[in-house]
């Protein structure tokens, strides 16, 4: 408590100026080397100038146009050797004492800064001062962003401890929890009790039609016939339904008793949604096993039954225009046969009602019909998705994470829809729906292009081939 204290006291004094104050030195020179042609010297010079370091600092800009493909400090190590040995250490293995060099490319959109090994400041501190200058950059502001960025460079090489950013974040932090510690705990108690009662309501639902139907789902179960393929399939999993409802049984017991202090603790939350969850998965089954019945021995209200395997297929056939008239679907070969897809499979599934209702084909006949359209459906939104990865991702790595983006979406979106025989006894990975390749496919371009921005605003710290050991202090980015 007592190195607490003394700490928020420190900066306290720090913030009223009691700390001792750092020294203020002008640049001990500056030199300009605007290959460019960009930037308006006499604002520059005097600008600069009037920047006060911590000590003596030789302030050079450096700036060329080049390409975006280049290494950057590899270009500027290259100007140095070449032009500016004085640049370097004696050994020409790092830059030199005292130096501070800030350079950009106006055309490449690349900034830099380098410096010598008594001026360096880390590499996240290297990024601030690029940070610092990017809008103006991309704004053509060239001068006005170079001030900024020496301004910035100036406030944090041989920045005093107690000026940095993580000091102030430390005892920051320090106060926070000294004074909204319990605040902080009592909040995050409170949203496990908003969970917890969220996951009750959810299973208690599920829970509750299950029991209310677990005689009816008994005796559905004993009338599936096991001559067929898809009621055997059902069956199966039928098989554990008992031990799965009495573990369901024994958790709804468990998450009732728990107190609202007991609810508050994250582990007891997970058992609650683990009973919620089973609860759920018990529900979706007993309506697919009461479906299978009915279905496969015409039993009165097949009817509905059949609407509800066939609903979901024919949903996503209607949204196809939709998605192939969407900006990525242009141009991509699976578009034009997604195109003719649609209307031609409607115009069957209509058939196959048809067929169905006046008892010319076996229920066996029209499941496997049905999951023959949707497969073929699968088979199409798999090479589109896989045609508009190619064409939107630039690198293999940005490929990957898109196929896994839509897939975990694909996962996702098949566990929120309404349970069919289909869906039962094939699994999440068999069929492909349009809506989830719609939020996949946003997902995983969201997700490329913030990996994107990332990359582009950090730093890059290699010196190219032609560095050799070159080590020196220095980093670049992109604007």
């Amino acid at each position: 408590m007592k190195k607490t204290l003394g700490i928020l006291l420190l900066a306290l004094m720090t913030m009223v100026g009691v700390a001792p104050a750092a020294v203020a030195e002008a640049p001990a020179s500056v030199v300009i080397e605007d290959t460019a042609g960009v930037l308006f010297e006499p604002q520059l010079v005097t600008a600069l100038e009037n920047i006060n370091f911590r000590a003596p600092t030789k302030v050079v800009i450096f700036t060329r146009n080049g390409k975006k493909s280049d290494n950057f400090n590899e270009e500027v190590l290259r100007y140095a050797r070449a032009l500016h040995p004085d640049w370097l250490s004696a050994d020409g293995q790092k830059f030199a004492d005292g130096l501070f060099i800030f350079a950009f490319d106006p055309v490449g959109r690349q900034v830099g800064t380098y410096m010598g090994e008594d001026r360096k400041v880390s590499l996240s501190k290297r990024a601030a001062i690029q940070d610092s200058a990017r809008d103006l950059f991309r704004d053509a502001q060239w001068t006005d962003g170079t001030i900024t960025g020496v301004k910035k460079a100036a406030k944090l090489i041989n920045q005093p401890w107690y000026q940095s950013t993580w000091f102030f974040i430390s005892t920051g932090i320090a106060a926070l929890f000294t004074t909204l510690g319990f605040g902080i705990r009592a909040a995050m108690r409170s949203k496990n009790r908003k969970k917890a009662a969220e996951h009750l309501k959810r299973g208690d639902a599920g829970f509750a039609s299950v029991s209310l139907a677990l005689e009816t789902t008994e005796l559905n179960a004993k009338t599936i016939p096991e001559a067929s393929s898809y009621g055997a399939l059902v069956l199966e999993k039928y098989r554990n339904f008992s031990a799965r409802y009495n573990e369901t049984s024994v958790l709804n017991q468990q998450s009732h008793a728990y107190s609202q202090k007991e609810l508050s603790k994250k582990a007891n939350v997970m058992i609650v949604c683990q009973y919620a969850d089973l609860a759920q998965e018990l529900d979706a089954l007993d309506d697919v096993i009461g479906d299978t019945n009915t279905l496969l021995n015409r039993f009165s209200g097949w009817e509905g039954a059949w609407d509800r395997q066939i609903r979901p297929l024919r949903d996503d056939l209607h949204q196809l225009p939709t998605l192939v008239s969407q900006l990525e679907a242009q141009g991509l070969p699976s578009t034009l046969v997604l195109n003719s897809f649609g209307p031609q499979k409607l115009a069957e599934l209509e058939q196959l009602g048809a067929s169905f209702q006046e008892g010319r084909i076996t229920p066996e006949a029209a499941l496997d019909q049905l999951a023959h359209i949707r497969e073929g459906l699968t088979a199409l939104l798999q090479q589109h998705a896989d045609a508009a990865i190619d064409k939107y991702a630039k690198t293999s790595s940005e490929k990957t994470a898109m196929r896994s983006s839509m897939d975990a979406d694909r996962k996702e979106d098949f566990h929120r829809r309404q349970p069919t025989i289909l869906g039962s006894v094939y699994g999440w990975n068999s069929f492909y729906s349009v809506v989830s390749f719609n939020s996949g496919y946003v997902s995983a371009r969201q997700q490329v292009d913030t990996t994107r921005s990332n990359a582009s605003a950090g730093g890059s710290t290699g010196y190219g081939s032609s560095g050799g050991s070159f080590s020196g202090s220095g980093s670049s980015s992109r604007f």
